[in-house]
């Protein structure tokens, strides 16, 4: 008989996907925890059904009524959870799935009552019943003994109703009566229990008894707001998962219909031992082996190596077919090294092509000195005449579209191995053990040299992928053949062709040591990549840039460039690929701070009045105090913080005598911190200085670095402003130790302002015009003394300008301080207070200064793509350019009057672009000023000044 099929643990319909986001909601707004897909044992439960269950019980403590509806959990629990053996245990556990999750929702919704705080229902074991009568004041807190029944063999359906002043439903036993639960098997001292050999903790253990109510000792199970701590028993049998089954190994049984050959030679022992019982010679010749039958063979990666080696024309088809299928698929773990001879092999295949179309048939020789002839590869040093060899022969006639099928099979043969080639190089094994055939180097300067037909496109192409991948273990020279084949590519106009071959030139010698110097690469080539820069290509316009960041490294490269090109369009163009795919994001904060508050840290960060006065608006005492929680403190598991202090910075921001409106208790504040942060939890620990008086903290809980808004968790603005050192005489002007900053946080840049003006700058306010008043003329202290009487000083974070140090000039600081506060729509005015203006500052940008205009970054949030090639093209070339003006000044003995310097020349259209780059671009911020510092060395130091200044900018 089949076993019968299990029904699913959830049954996902319409009707359960909306109970489950109804159920969520429910919780999310009592504040309690919620597990949709409770687990118990194997199986995850159904609440839909389960909560249907039970409500046709009439309920939960219907349900749990001993009385009147004894093992009801029992029976509930065998409908959802089958073959269970501890089925005591398996009911408390759906019953604590169904207390947890449902009990609150089932008052609620089925009974249409008010249910009891989740401090006393959820919070706490799902032991006991009669949640409809059960308040703060009837309730009484289970002890240890009671919780850890179920850990001891106790029935969960026999337990007593929890409220303490519903006595008639209570089961009590009188002292020293046999009934009751004595006789339901509780055991007044119930043995040890070791869980999976704890033997260290035995001895820690008390011994559990009638009347004991002694605390916890260390290793014992603890019970932590009526849950089970890690250690306890009950929780390590709750969160009991079982092994996962492992099918058994079944041998099939040998039988006539499905092992025949067996019967066969078992007739076949017997009759030949009959034979020799009666003394006849048998020879055992053993069944004859059929062909093809016995050995396997070698897998198909021998084969087709073996295959290709043969040289059999039907043998090499079969070899290609199946290798470019597995370089395509397997590409990622096929390797040279564990095939020997595979690429020497394919390189046999594509070199033929030569054949196709010039008259020759190449020759490989091994020998240690080169050969003159015109038909010779050297296989061991690379061949440096191969263009002379290639030029010396004479082209085939071929008639496009009309070809012979020898002519049409070998190219389709070529292709395939050139493919294979192709695809395995892709590997970084693949093409460093490729690199060391120079036959490799010969392959794609022949390939590249073939005439411009349609028939070599295809195989040119791999030929120009393999170069990309095998150059960068090369140190080419100009007169190489690769590097003049690859140069060559160039003044094609075959877009793949070019943008391969700018690939390959730009990584010549990555791998090595030695420096890519790119000689003799035409004018002409130059110009056509600058040209390129303009057209709206992305994968072109990075090739472009990448060979020219390699290009003008050199600077004879560059010279060459400055001579030949219009390089005022170069620089111009460069520039504005700097903003390519700019894409806007809400402006960064430009300073952070230096002191970050600890994890025991009892003071929160401090508001301003306007953000006091927001939260003030908020009627409700407890949406208000939830709101402040969640603008000056955060969620951490291993934050702390005590009961008294929070309340106390509670009390302190809203202590305003404006404000008549009576705060909240301070027994609601705690509490209320709980439903705030769900991971919060009041606690009473020991007092290490005090151990006679407990200590109350709140667990989970940190105060924030920088406050955020409750609404959006936008952070506020902090004020960073280093606080001075405090001496005898006051304060002095002098920068605070590290840390010691003012933490004030506001809403808004002018908010902002008028506290460092008020607060640190200590300037006062015209009470009639309401614009800080500052005397322009420069205040003596006598008449003959011509000091300033007053000095400021910028204290802001890690400001570290020594211009902005005892300054009486306040003009000056106040530009100054305007670089650390981001701009918004009234900022800009309000600063301009200080100076007494009537006019509005100006703005040249059309940006509106709310946001950063960034360009692309990468996954460590580094500047990438195109304008991260294009700031490092423009900083070669300034740096160049100045080296080439410093050679002429040194060479001529000119001055910088007598002839404008390429730095200027270049660089001086675009310097207020750059500016604006650097201003908005924030992905580029580690990039442009490097650009800059080189600009005002080209266009700032004299001619001629060629020193020590000059060498501290080289890289």
């Amino acid at each position: 008989m089949a076993p019968q099929q299990r029904r699913a643990s959830i049954e996902r319909t319409d009707e359960y996907d909306k109970f489950i986001q109804d159920l969520a909601a429910y919780h999310e707004k009592r504040g309690t925890h919620f597990d949709p897909e409770p687990k118990v044992g194997p199986r995850h439960l159904d609440l839909l059904r389960l909560y249907k269950r039970v409500t046709e019980e009439g309920g939960y403590d219907r349900a749990s009524d001993i009385k009147g509806n004894k093992l009801a959990w029992r029976r509930i629990s065998s409908e959802f959870l089958t073959g269970g053996q501890n089925v005591v245990q398996l009911a408390f556990l759906v019953k604590t799935a169904y207390y947890k999750n449902l009990a609150a929702y089932e008052i609620s919704t089925f009974h249409k009552r008010e249910p009891p705080p989740k401090e006393i229902l959820e919070d706490v074991s799902a032991k006991g019943g009669d949640l409809l009568h059960r308040t703060l004041e009837n309730y009484l807190v289970r002890s240890r003994s009671e919780i850890d029944g179920l850990g001891n063999g106790e029935e969960s359906e026999e337990e007593q109703n929890t409220p303490k002043d519903n006595t008639e439903k209570m089961d009590v036993d009188e002292p020293g009566s046999t009934g009751g639960r004595v006789t339901r098997g509780l055991r007044h001292a119930p043995p040890q229990r070791v869980l999976f050999g704890a033997a260290a903790d035995s001895a820690n253990r008390q011994t559990r008894a009638p009347g004991n109510q002694n605390s916890p000792t260390p290793g014992s199970t603890a019970v932590v707001n009526g849950t089970y701590s890690s250690n306890g028993a009950a929780f390590t049998i709750a969160n009991y998962e079982p092994r996962a089954m492992v099918p058994s190994a079944v041998k099939p049984v040998a039988a006539p219909a499905n092992n025949p050959q067996y019967y066969r030679d078992k007739a076949r022992q017997i009759m030949l031992q009959r034979q020799a019982a009666k003394g006849y010679q048998v020879k055992n010749r053993g069944p004859m082996m059929l062909p093809g039958t016995g050995f396997s063979g070698p897998n198909i990666y021998v084969r087709a190596l073996l295959a290709l080696q043969s040289g059999q024309p039907a043998e090499v088809r079969y070899a290609l077919h199946h290798l470019v299928k597995i370089s395509h698929e397997r590409g990622d773990k096929y390797q040279f090294d564990q095939f020997p001879g595979l690429a020497e092999a394919l390189l046999d295949q594509v070199l033929p092509v030569s054949s196709l179309f010039y008259n020759v048939k190449w020759k490989i020789s091994y020998d240690d000195e080169l050969s003159s002839e015109r038909d010779v590869l050297n296989a061991l040093h690379g061949t440096p005449d191969l263009l002379r060899k290639i030029r010396a022969h004479s082209l085939v006639p071929i008639t496009d579209g009309l070809v012979t099928e020898e002519f049409s099979t070998t190219m389709s043969n070529i292709n395939e191995a050139g493919l294979v080639f192709r695809n395995m190089v892709m590997k970084e094994e693949n093409s460093h053990y490729a690199a060391r055939i120079p036959l490799t180097r010969d392959f794609v300067a022949i390939a590249l040299h073939l005439p411009r037909r349609a028939t070599v496109v295809e195989l040119q192409h791999y030929a120009l992928e393999i170069a990309e991948q095998i150059t960068k273990y090369y140190v080419l020279g100009p007169q190489d053949p690769l590097y003049i084949s690859l140069v060559a590519q160039l003044g094609q106009d075959d877009r793949g062709a070019i943008i391969t071959a700018l690939r390959a030139l730009s990584r010549i010698s990555m791998n090595l040591e030695a420096n890519n110097r790119l000689p003799d690469i035409p004018v002409s080539y130059l110009s056509r990549i600058c040209d390129w820069l303009l057209v709206e290509d992305e994968e072109l316009r990075s090739a472009c840039l990448d060979f020219l960041y390699q290009f003008t490294a050199i600077t004879e490269n560059v010279e060459i460039m400055v001579e030949g090109l219009n390089m005022e369009v170069l620089v111009s163009q460069l520039v504005r690929v700097l903003m390519y795919g700019a894409h806007e994001e809400p402006k960064r904060e430009r300073a952070k701070s230096a002191a970050k508050p600890s994890a025991g840290s009892a003071n929160p960060p401090k508001l301003s009045e306007s953000i006091i006065e927001e939260l003030w608006q908020i009627t409700d005492e407890r949406h208000q105090s939830s709101a402040w929680l969640r603008t000056c403190f955060e969620e951490d598991p291993m934050g702390e913080i005590t009961q008294l202090a929070l309340w106390s910075a509670y009390n302190a921001t809203f202590s305003n005598p404006k404000n008549h409106r009576p705060l909240m208790q301070a027994k609601d504040f705690i509490t209320n911190v709980s439903t705030t942060f769900a991971n919060a939890q009041a606690q009473v620990v020991a007092n290490e200085e005090e151990p006679s008086r407990p200590k109350y903290t709140i667990r989970g809980v940190r105060p924030r670095a920088v406050p955020v808004n409750y609404k959006d968790n936008k952070p506020y603005m902090r004020c960073l402003w280093n606080m001075p050192a405090p001496t005898t005489n006051g304060y002095t002007n002098s920068v605070a130790p590290k840390g010691v900053e003012c933490d004030m946080s506001v809403n808004k840049a002018d908010e902002m302002w008028e506290h460092i003006v008020t607060t640190h700058l200590k300037i006062p306010k015209d009470p009639e015009t309401g614009k800080f008043k500052v005397d322009v003329d420069v205040e003596m202290n006598g008449a003959n003394n011509s000091t300033p009487s007053k000095t400021y000083s910028c204290h802001w974070g890690v400001c570290k300008n020594p211009a902005t140090q005892k300054t009486n000039d306040i003009k000056a600081l106040a530009r100054h301080i305007q670089t650390h506060l981001p701009d918004s729509d009234t900022t800009l005015a309000v600063k301009h207070k200080i100076y007494n203006l009537t006019t509005p500052p100006t703005r040249h940008d059309t940006l509106s200064g709310k946001s950063f205009h960034n360009t692309a970054v990468d996954e460590r949030n580094d500047a990438a793509g195109l304008p991260l090639a294009s700031v490092l093209v423009l900083r070669n070339l300034a740096r160049q350019m100045g080296k080439i003006d410093d050679k002429f000044v040194a060479e001529k003995g000119r001055t910088t009057k007598s002839r404008v310097g390429w730095v200027e020349r270049c660089f001086g259209p675009v310097r207020e672009r750059l500016f604006m780059v650097m201003a908005v671009n924030f992905s580029l911020r580690e990039y442009l000023p490097a650009l800059e510092g080189l600009i005002d060395r080209g266009m700032g130091v004299p001619v001629g000044a060629v020193g020590a200044g000059a060498e501290k900018m080289e890289h």
